[in-house]
């Protein structure tokens, strides 16, 4: 008798002890909580792609393309003096506008063509080329107008390379949510425990300003989630 009565406390109390520790993880379950962390830097682009425009108005096509030849091939003599490589210079065909088709324009002109001209420079080489476009009013000298921006022409700056900064920075991020979590859940008289979910979040790549666009700004913002214990 006196080792069944005992059999059956024991049995009791533990069921009690499980039902206990069953609602206890039951209720942390619910217990998470959602931060975010970001990861910052500024890096240098590194490429450029500079188009060069130049146009000629006259109405002899033939003598137009002679002049847009010459002025192309002090542009490349330009460039090629200055450290950029032959095989990062591209050309684009002339386009050529014809003032009387227009039939909306009524003006009268001296002229009756435009002919526009565009040498492309890709390069890696950013920091030579920014140097070639401060410099390129020493084509004035020779006769050289290069027309200023528009938008479909206009200097491009990049960073290409983010792809190995990528798994740094998500750490980067992943530990500034850490710091986030521990002190919310220092401030609520919990502990952190497991990772619950993580989304990978989305890179930007932005100019640093509207001054500087050869500067990037890399940025990532994540969002992790953790559970909470006692």
């Amino acid at each position: 008798m006196i080792i069944s009565a005992a059999l059956i406390a024991l049995s009791v109390f533990s069921l009690g002890w499980f039902i206990k520790a069953g609602i206890d993880d039951f209720a942390s379950k619910d217990r998470k909580v959602s931060v975010k962390g970001l990861a910052e830097q500024e890096v240098p682009a590194d490429k450029v792609t500079w188009p060069i425009v130049t146009k000629e108005v006259g109405n002899d096509l033939p003598g137009l393309f002679e002049r847009i030849g010459a002025t192309q091939a002090k542009i490349k003599s330009f460039l090629i003096k200055g450290g950029v490589k032959e095989e990062e210079i591209s050309q684009n065909a002339p386009m050529v506008v014809d003032l009387t088709a227009r039939e909306y324009d009524s003006s009268n002109r001296s002229f009756r063509y435009i002919v526009t001209s565009v040498l492309t420079v890709t390069s890696k080489n950013v920091e030579q080329v920014r140097k070639l476009i401060a410099k390129q009013g020493d084509l004035l000298r020779e006769g050289v107008a290069i027309t200023g921006d528009s938008y479909d022409n206009q200097i491009q700056y990049e960073f290409v390379a983010f792809k190995e900064m990528k798994p740094k920075m998500m750490q980067e991020a992943i530990e500034n949510a850490q710091v986030t979590a521990e002190q919310f859940a220092k401030n609520s008289h919990s502990k952190l425990n497991k990772i619950v979910s993580a989304d990978q979040g989305q890179f930007s790549i932005d100019d640093r300003d509207e001054y500087t666009p050869w500067i990037k700004k890399v940025r990532v913002v994540t969002t992790v989630t953790y559970s909470l214990k006692n």
